[in-house]
């Protein structure tokens, strides 16, 4: 049985990388259907995602595992290895704002995305009627400063409990504690409503239009314990003129945050993104 695979690399630059993996997989008759690189000649780096099909029957995962490892010891490669039939588990996380929101379940019910959709946790009812219209489950977990701890603790148990691959901040307007992030690192994924590293914090519509800027962005990247400092997956601009009042654009960039947000979480579905000293090698 054919089965489609995404071997994703990253190992110190050196000769012979690409042959030794094109022999390799040549070698268990696979057949390569997308093959990408990318090298960071400053840090010596080679970053490399490989998609190709492979007869189970014939080489099954814990073979091509088992029989790989050598090959990667020898060039010191960080890699894994995904199959595209295994779904991931997604949460979704949302506050008040709802347009990311209703813009990812879209893409979900019309198969853009290749997840499991498990649920949406809330800090607001107002995101109920989406929920139930699109048949995920919802969980309002209102928060103060006095229940903080309170709600992760249930929140991250709710996680486990769905066996969660993906968590995805879409407006969700709390900081998470390092002890919540740290048990999702590389897989909780934010958008902010700016251009990073322009504007941080909690109004920044409302700074870059004081500061009467002629482009307004939006960055979607992993979280970390630094806020708004994680790797960057994806930004987008919008050209603003004077004759943009603020409410308008406020709208352009929740219009961009949908896409950048989208983008983001598709590649990371579609296993395309690595990380390296803060920052990311997508495979678009």
């Amino acid at each position: 049985m054919l089965k489609t695979a995404i071997l994703l690399i990253d190992c110190p630059d050196r000769k012979g990388i690409v042959a030794a993996i094109a022999n390799f997989l040549v070698h268990h008759d696979a057949n390569i259907l997308h093959a990408d690189q990318h090298q960071d000649i400053d840090l010596a780096l080679f970053f490399m995602r490989v998609e190709f099909t492979l007869d189970d029957t014939r080489c099954s995962e814990q073979h091509f595992r088992s029989t790989f490892a050598p090959l990667a010891e020898e060039f010191q490669m960080d890699w894994r290895l995904n199959y595209t039939d295994v779904p991931q588990n997604v949460a979704i996380f949302v506050s008040s704002y709802l347009h990311c929101l209703a813009d990812l379940l879209h893409r979900q019910q019309t198969g853009e995305f290749n997840c499991n959709l498990s649920l949406i946790i809330s800090n607001h009812p107002s995101a109920q009627a989406l929920a139930d219209f699109h048949q995920v489950p919802f969980h309002y977990l209102p928060v103060t400063a006095s229940t903080k701890a309170y709600v992760e603790a249930k929140q991250l148990e709710l996680l486990a409990a769905n066996s969660i691959d993906l968590v995805v901040l879409a407006r969700y307007m709390q900081v998470l504690s390092p002890q919540f992030v740290n048990a999702y690192p590389r897989r909780i994924i934010n958008v902010h409503h700016s251009f990073l590293p322009a504007f941080t914090g909690a109004r920044p519509y409302h700074a870059a239009f004081a500061r009467g800027v002629k482009l307004i962005g939006a960055t979607s990247h992993y979280v970390t314990e630094v806020l708004d400092e994680g790797p960057i997956i994806e930004q987008d601009v919008v050209r603003v003129s004077q004759n943009d009042q603020l409410s308008g654009l406020m709208q352009k960039g929740r219009d961009l945050e949908r896409l950048v947000l989208s983008r983001a979480v598709r590649w990371h579905l579609g296993h395309r993104i690595l990380c390296y000293a803060n920052k990311t090698v997508v495979f678009t």
